[in-house]
């Protein structure tokens, strides 16, 4: 067995000898302790999204992407179906009509995702901090946030490169709305009313460009129900919120926290009450274009009944968003399919 450096140093007559074996000691140790910190720091640094995202192969950031889009929001896009389908009885060439309004819908909802994926890219910071939006691809650092501006381009260059085959109003409308988005993610949404405004202006569009794609003339009492109708969801999804803050003391947007429950009910009831006129006199005029046809008086029973069954959802707080409850909701799915059934009837019998 060899001798230890110490012994060396004993056994040794030559002091520079001894003093070279000490300097070796030294300098052996203080390798060793920087190697040990260096391994602490490696193992109690956490690890970061940007170095999760590093190591993400691309099948799971391409569907990370693909979920940012959020796909099963696209169900709002079917108000592009609607102008279309109050003009398809006097429609010269109905084949085209549908096949614009299809355009209509897969052009929005490129466009929608587009947002989204902004949205989410600039909520990254807040939704790490959330305990279920932190699990979102984006804030996980699965997504990391330059692919999500890079996706967004690509998706909302794609939205208007399909409107453009459909009409260039269409596109039009497309640039309004990613502009009005834009301004609600990047600041908008802090503020109180502009928030609701522009979240309903987002349904309001897609009623338009429904009607833009088609060359369609939207009439008055149209846009009144549309513009309404939005307010009124909108209003109600901030007071379900409300409502689940002052139950569970759930975290909610920092804009809500300049409203009061009792102002949003007063918009929503506000809302409500023109939207169910509008549509009434509505209905009146369309019985008198259509060969006084009762269908379109009938029309609206099913239709006022759904607003206030969707109005017991918004006043017990569970109104979260309008399309869980659109499709939850089997009795608004029945009294929807009643009043598209009695409509038609009025156009057609």
């Amino acid at each position: 067995m060899s001798e230890t450096t110490d012994e060396r140093a004993e056994n040794s007559t030559d002091p520079a000898e001894s003093a070279k074996a000490d300097e070796a000691v030294n300098v052996e140790t203080e390798e060793a302790a920087a190697d040990a910190a260096a391994s602490a720091a490696a193992v109690s640094e956490p690890a970061t999204p940007a170095a999760a995202s590093a190591g993400t192969n691309p099948v799971a950031l391409l569907l990370g992407v693909i979920k940012t889009a959020r796909p099963k929001q696209w169900v709002k896009n079917v108000l592009v179906f609607a102008a279309p389908f109050f003009a398809f009885s006097k429609a010269t060439n109905r084949t085209e009509l549908v096949i614009d309004a299809l355009i209509a819908f897969v052009a929005f909802s490129l466009t929608a995702s587009s947002v989204y994926l902004i949205n989410d890219a600039v909520d990254v910071e807040a939704d790490r901090a959330h305990p279920t939006k932190r699990n979102r691809p984006i804030a996980a650092g699965i997504v990391p946030v330059p692919v999500a501006y890079a996706a967004a381009v690509v998706f909302f260059l794609a939205g208007l490169a399909v409107s453009f085959t459909a009409s260039w109003e269409l596109a039009v409308v497309l640039g309004v709305y990613e502009a009005v988005q834009l301004g609600y993610c990047f600041g908008l949404k802090h503020q109180p009313v502009v928030d609701l405004a522009i979240v309903g202006s987002g349904f309001l569009m897609r009623s338009i460009a429904g009607g833009v794609a088609g060359g369609i003339a939207m009439s008055q009492w149209f846009l009144l129900v549309t513009a309404f109708g939005s307010l009124f969801m909108v209003a109600g999804k901030r007071y379900a919120e409300i409502m689940l803050f002052e139950r569970t003391g759930a975290k909610i947007r920092s804009s809500l926290k300049k409203y009061s429950a009792s102002y949003l009910r007063f918009v929503w009831a506000t809302s409500a009450a023109i939207l169910i006129m509008s549509y009434c006199l509505w209905a009146f005029e369309i019985r008198q274009a259509e060969h006084d046809s009762l269908w379109a008086v009938v029309s609206m029973v099913p239709f006022v009944i759904a607003v206030l069954r969707y109005a017991v959802d918004v006043d017990g707080g569970n109104a979260g968003a309008p399309d869980e409850i659109a499709l939850r909701d089997r009795v608004l799915q029945v009294l929807g399919l009643a009043w598209v059934v009695t409509l038609f009837l009025s156009f057609y019998l």
